[in-house]
């Protein structure tokens, strides 16, 4: 088994600042946005991106987070974790632009299992996606709109993010056989 680095620290920073950048030159401005995280490290990375788009927009940003784990279509097959608490900022996601913030974008089970969550809370005017990596492997038609790195895989490999608030170290590394 190898394993390989493909984003180190600064790499996610720059992704993330180019991410920024674009979810503000989309929108026009940082009015009506909010951005909600995925569990777990898709929160950490929409805190940072909420962060970085309230200073180039010069307004703050709501930032949340959005609890999937009981959306998902494949609880049956596959063991997940405990669901996190979903939280919504004040203000709400009606009539808003929202960004979805996950870390890794595979199969698009957990965007679909997001939306459907997302129909529960409210009605947002438009619903965006932000991820850090893109590995490509859709089982279902979902596109995002602002990616840090394509990272063509193998199904069969792993792609790993560490982000220093969750994991204590910052890194992306692909897992292969």
């Amino acid at each position: 088994m190898s394993t390989r680095t493909v984003l180190h620290e600064a790499d996610i920073a720059r992704a993330l600042t180019r991410i920024s950048h674009e979810i503000l030159e989309s929108n026009k401005g940082p009015e009506n946005l909010v951005i909600l995280g995925i569990p777990t490290r898709g929160v950490t990375l929409a805190e940072r991106i909420g962060s970085l788009v309230s200073e180039f927009g010069g307004e703050a940003v709501p930032v949340g987070s959005l609890d999937v784990t009981m959306y998902r279509d494949d609880l049956h097959r596959n063991p997940t974790r405990a669901p996190q608490p979903t939280q919504i900022p004040p203000g709400g996601i009606d009539g808003k632009v929202v960004v979805l913030v996950d870390d890794v974008l595979f199969s698009g089970r957990s965007i679909r299992a997001a939306l459907d969550a997302l129909q529960d809370i409210g009605r947002p005017a438009v619903v965006r996606l932000a991820t850090l990596i893109d590995r490509g492997h859709r089982e279902l038609p979902i596109r995002p709109d602002f990616v840090g790195k394509n990272l063509p895989s193998a199904r069969d490999e792993r792609v790993f993010v560490r982000l220093a608030e969750v994991d204590g170290e910052e890194y992306v590394s692909i897992e292969g056989r």
